[in-house]
């Protein structure tokens, strides 16, 4: 049957290609995030030193490719065609988890997944084969399963977690301490003495110890063969040196160059350590079908005790491998999405957080509080007021209501995490430990962060919740790596490789699904009417830039309540669950213009404070729009979700006119605002009456109704809330419309 494996073997190579894709769209934040949160370069420049990085790393990382081979299994245990399930399930369940999370924005553990789906395929394909030796039981696993080396990669992996955070926070400590926020008013002597070690650092972990493991001939036996000790006296000198020339002669920025060195370094060890988690397996499948089909008889029953040999690496692959890792770097849209996670939860100022505290955040918020009031305490004055000198943040000459677009963290911060981060990945990529690039770059920036006090009170309860998250992620694809890949072996070996076939053809449909609705995703925030920050300093210019907002507001208020009533009338529970989707969306879009409150009002000018009063009440008011949305919507889906009586006849006669006269006051509220006819205002206030005594009308006939023959107390529940939130929705946007009104009148008299 060598047929059938050579099939496998050309499935195995299209997975290979398409979990290249899938891996640097989701591992494109580990070297990207500290040059892209500091802004110290533009984007194209980054993503060209990082594209260099890459192509240097995979010619890197050949003596990693052992792991994927015979680092989690016993290749001399297994036949060739229990290896080739093995690589088939592990490939198949990679390609669908890594997308899977990329789709969600969420960046996992490449390495965590391929190091769990070769440990679930594997103790599937052992219980199969312990279960038909009769002498054989569970506790003769050890037999098949390397599980030393799988314990030590498993502890490496979670180890580096606390690792990763605590020599980020200490080396951040350190050089702030050395360098203050305000380091570029620090004498020139310490940049040159950062610049020296961090470019010694870089220069020796990176270059040296990365090439240290490729195949490149005579440079790979000059590094090989050279002493550390040599090597790092004689770089630590160079680079000191150098950095003095820099700094002191040349008046040039030594911690952008280090942040390009540094990611250059990065990208290069996130190639040389995690290319085997995305060809490791089809190299180790074409390695193993190579060998089986040399030999006598039937391939496969071939023995595998070939693979457990150290096996020359095919330098093409590995260059046709970095070339798609660049590609995919350049033109892949998920990537950036996954980016902004880590730099979000690493930036130095407050803003918008996008994790929820939890119960386990507030604890170890509290906690901590309370063990640094306690260290406060024992230290002596004069150090502990030393110590906070050198963390005081220089004050800015303005501050920008448009705060996101400011770098999220300074030079040095950047510098540390890229210097800490690319050291611990080449250390552990020369001792041919698959680190995983995730955990150490994404802990590394939360640990500098931390020793930087960007977690201040204002923010820490929100970005330990975050982290939580994540790293609760990270656990959740550990366990779906094993269960999933373990699951797929088992389909593969009961129908004797034939569920391969539906499999990939299940994978397919899955990845274009996944395709599509990134790409709709992708649309949707393109033509969505996001509302925009205020950026004007007087109250008239507050009141034609916050009226497009107004506007949008209004729109987007007639759509979900439209679609939400109709819905409910229809009984249809998409409509409803959409339109309870969009309603939160907008009230959080709300809160984000609330939260801006603080950098508007440092923002206007001493002479136009009265405008704060004016856009702190209308964002009140459109606050309260949204949480009459927010129940309409809310009560609706629940109503129809719990397959409660359906609205009568007369109700939804009654409730078809109020939509109709609500969504005619919008829809010129919306149309008065969009083109500013302020003048017009006036006639929608006038409606307020008609509007108001409508609703109120039909609350008094379903109060009649009620008394003579309802018979549904959730339906009269439902529909009395509807229309008092119907209420408020007419009596809030009135109170916009009237905040306007009362500030175009008073320009009127002005004039």
């Amino acid at each position: 049957m060598p047929d059938i494996y050579l099939i496998m073997l050309i499935i195995l190579a299209g997975l290979a290609i398409t979990d290249l894709v899938v891996g640097v769209s989701n591992d494109a934040v580990n070297f990207l995030n500290s040059a892209i949160g500091s802004k110290a370069i533009n984007f194209k420049t980054i993503m060209i030193i990082a594209s260099v990085g890459i192509a240097f790393g995979a010619l890197s990382s050949s003596g990693m490719m052992e792991v994927a081979r015979k680092g989690i299994f016993i290749p001399s245990q297994f036949d060739f065609s229990e290896v080739m399930i093995i690589f088939m399930a592990v490939m198949i369940t990679d390609v669908l988890l890594l997308d899977f999370f990329n789709t969600m924005g969420l960046p996992t553990s490449t390495t965590v997944s391929i190091v769990f789906e070769l440990l679930g395929a594997a103790v599937c394909m052992s219980l199969i084969k312990i279960s038909q030796v009769g002498e054989e039981s569970f506790l003769d696993l050890g037999k098949y399963i390397e599980s030393d080396k799988a314990l030590q990669i498993i502890m490496g992996i979670l180890l580096s977690v606390v690792i990763a955070f605590t020599i980020g926070a200490l080396v951040q400590f350190i050089s702030r301490l050395m360098l203050t926020f305000d380091y570029r008013k620090r004498p020139a002597f310490f940049a040159g003495i950062f610049g020296g070690l961090s470019l010694t650092s870089l220069f020796y972990f990176i270059i040296v110890k990365g090439l240290k493991g490729a195949d490149l001939g005579m440079v790979g036996e000059l590094i090989a063969t050279t002493s550390v000790s040599k090597i790092i006296t004689i770089s630590a000198i160079f680079w000191t040196l150098f950095s003095f020339v820099y700094v002191i002669l040349l008046k040039k920025d030594i911690y952008k160059l280090i942040i390009i060195m540094g990611t250059f370094g990065l990208a290069m060890a996130f190639a040389g350590n995690d290319l085997v988690n995305f060809i490791g397996v089809p190299i180790g499948a074409y390695q193993a079908y190579e060998y089986a089909i040399t030999q006598p008889g039937d391939v496969s029953g071939v023995a595998m005790d070939f693979l457990g040999n150290k096996l020359p690496s095919n330098k093409w692959l590995l260059v046709v491998a970095g070339v798609i890792m660049v590609a995919t770097l350049w033109f892949s849209s998920k990537a950036q999405a996954v980016v902004k996670t880590s730099v979000d939860l690493a930036r130095q100022d407050t803003g918008t957080e996008r994790f929820k505290a939890n119960a386990l955040s507030r604890f170890l918020v509290r906690y901590s509080l309370r063990a640094a009031e306690g260290i406060q305490a024992i230290l002596p004055e004069k150090t502990s007021n030393y110590i906070s000198s050198r963390f005081e943040k220089v004050a800015e000459l303005d501050v920008v209501p448009k705060h996101e677009d400011k770098p999220a963290f300074d030079y040095v911060r950047a510098s540390v995490n890229l210097m800490v981060a690319a050291i611990l990945i080449s250390v552990a990529t020369s001792y041919k430990l698959p680190l995983s690039t995730t955990y150490v770059t994404f802990m590394v920036a939360m640990g500098t962060s931390l020793a930087d006090r960007a977690w201040g009170t204002e923010s820490a309860v929100y970005r330990i919740a975050g982290v939580i998250n994540v790293i609760g992620g990270w656990f959740f694809t550990a366990f779906s790596a094993f269960t999933a890949a373990a699951i797929m072996a088992y389909l593969i070996y009961i129908t004797n490789n034939y569920a391969i076939f539906p499999l990939i053809i299940l994978a397919v449909l899955l990845l274009y699904r996944s395709y599509l609705a990134h790409k709709k995703s992708v649309t949707k925030i393109k033509e969505t009417d996001e509302l925009k920050k205020a950026e004007s300093k007087t109250i008239q210019g507050i009141i034609h830039e916050s009226s497009d907002n107004v506007s949008m507001v209004f729109k987007r208020s007639k759509r979900i309540y439209n679609n939400t009533l109709e819905g409910l009338m229809s009984q249809d529970l998409s409509v409803l669950k959409s339109s309870k989707k969009e309603s939160n969306k907008l009230g959080e879009e709300i809160d984000d213009l609330r939260n801006n409150i603080f950098y508007f009002i440092k923002n206007l000018d001493e002479q136009n404070l009265g405008a704060s009063k004016f856009y702190i009440e209308v964002l009140g008011h459109l606050q309260d729009m949204t949480q009459s949305l927010d129940l309409i919507t809310k009560n609706s889906t629940r109503h129809i979700s719990n397959n409660h009586k359906s609205l009568k006849f007369n109700q939804m006669k009654d409730l078809k006119e109020v939509i109709t006269e609500v969504s005619q006051i919008l829809r010129k509220a919306e149309q008065t605002f969009k083109n500013k006819e302020f003048s017009s205002l006036d006639e929608i206030i006038r409606s307020k009456r008609e509007l108001l005594a409508l609703v109120d009308a039909k609350i008094d006939r379903q109060v009649k109704r009620t008394k003579d023959d309802e018979q549904s107390p959730k339906n009269t529940t439902l529909y009395f809330s509807l229309l008092l939130e119907t209420r408020d929705l007419i009596e809030t946007t009135m109170q916009v419309v009237e905040e306007y009104y009362i500030q175009y009148d008073k320009k009127v008299d002005l004039e």
